[in-house]
């Protein structure tokens, strides 16, 4: 039965590798490979009341991340409609490629860590695309964006989820992890920075400015909606921390607030003067198939979870491995392709703080692995996956472009943060 699950698994991630070959929407192969996974698992299974308890404890848990999604993506779509971004790419005058690289760059590296890596993804997307034209270069520019906020998450125990899985869990303290991944992380990031913009040469092609419409926001409404937009983004990791509630109700909760301010803004205005600037219509404008395709390929990956694949698998990485900076290196690169977030709960569950105390190298290890190691696959980690709905991404162009950089400055992250644990302890 285990064996069945992981071959539909691997099945459907071919096909979600292949989208543009086999032409079937990702977020389809994604629904089919997660129902089946599960199909399978509770028709083997005698107690088929204990699969669905399992099936609805992990739905909670997917349904706090899409909800965290579609909030974030229509605060960002209701800033966009009002040309609310315009206040940021008025000041980023540069159009020289490699400039605007390292400035994008940096940019998403430290929000990250202030937010976390998908919220910083989506909003640095929508800004890239008022800023460049041309597809293939604002590709480059998005698939390095993904490496810059998974490495700025990684460093912050609010930037990327499986840290903050273990600073909940007592195996990592903030200002620890801080002082300890920055160096690395930074690395991460400045290796394949390096390496692309020795090869990007020229001015990016900004796009045409589209002329004024009847739903044309005023400066006032502009200002308004870009201030709560970003506050509301802002405000998420505060209200997890003072209420210790998932960061999906923040989310929520900030999202309420917009829509009512929004609605007061405008409220003189009849539905159709609101135009493009209500949240009904932002509702209507998000990427509903990349949310269904999170849904799905987070459904599967569950299943694998619940019948006890990934849990092997850690175990067998254990036995056979033994050596901790290995085990971290692999699961780094194994996240890439299956969440971080179970194989890092599997660990938790592996490892006891008597064998290896908080803010030991091992923990610290997996926290920088888990973060960053994601980025060498386009669907490997929650910031790809949402990049990849909103740009159309191919699976295999970004292996072909931006894969090789993630890793070489994965592993460059991983030798700087083992020398600076030999030196410093």
């Amino acid at each position: 039965m285990e064996w069945l699950i992981v071959l539909i698994f691997i099945v459907g991630y071919a096909a979600i590798a292949f989208e543009h070959g086999i032409k079937v929407n990702k977020a389809a192969s994604a629904l089919i490979t997660g129902v089946l996974c599960w199909t399978v698992y509770v028709l083997s299974e005698a107690d088929k009341d204990l699969v669905s308890t399992q099936l609805a404890e992990h739905l909670s848990t997917i349904s706090g991340i899409l909800f965290f999604l579609l909030g974030a993506m229509v605060i960002v779509e209701l800033i966009d409609a009002h040309d609310g971004f315009d206040l940021v790419t008025k000041r980023i005058s540069t159009t020289d490629k490699r400039r605007l690289l390292w400035l994008t760059c940096f940019i998403a590296f430290f929000l990250s860590a202030i937010l976390d890596n998908l919220t910083t993804t989506i909003v640095m997307v929508s800004l890239i695309r008022k800023i460049v034209a041309d597809r293939e270069d604002r590709l480059l520019l998005v698939g390095m964006i993904v490496i810059a906020a998974n490495a700025g998450g990684a460093w912050s125990p609010l930037g990327d989820v499986t840290t903050t899985m273990l600073w909940i869990g007592g195996q990592i303290t903030a200002l620890n992890i801080m002082k300890m991944l920055f160096l690395p992380s930074l690395v991460c990031l400045l290796v394949p920075l390096l390496i692309l913009s020795r090869k990007m040469k020229g001015n990016v092609q900004t796009p045409e400015k589209e002329e004024d419409g009847p739903w044309n926001s005023t400066p006032f409404e502009r200002n308004a909606v870009f201030a709560l937009g970003i506050g509301a983004l802002l405000f998420v990791p505060i209200f997890k921390t003072i209420t210790h509630l998932p960061p999906y109700m923040g989310m929520l909760f900030g999202l309420g607030v917009m829509w009512v301010l929004t609605e007061l803004i405008h409220g003189k205005k009849d539905e159709a003067e609101k135009g493009l600037l209500s949240v009904n219509h932002a509702l209507r404008k998000i990427d509903t198939p990349s949310i269904l395709f999170f849904l799905g390929i987070l459904i599967a990956i569950t299943a694998l979870e619940s019948v006890g694949t990934l849990h092997h698998l850690a175990g067998w990485l254990d036995r056979s491995v033994g050596n901790v900076t290995a085990i971290g290196v692999l699961i780094g690169f194994i996240s890439a392709i299956v969440d971080n977030v179970p194989l890092v709960a599997a660990s938790q569950g592996m490892y006891d703080l008597s064998t290896y105390p908080p803010d030991s190298f091992f923990w610290e290890l997996i926290a920088y692995c888990a973060g960053t190691g994601g980025s060498t696959l386009i669907i490997g980690s929650a910031a790809g996956v949402a990049a990849m709905g909103m740009e159309n991404i191919n699976f295999f162009w970004y292996l072909k472009r931006i894969s090789v950089l993630a890793a070489i400055g994965y592993l460059a992250g991983v030798a700087v943060y083992v020398m600076q644990h030999a030196l410093f302890g």
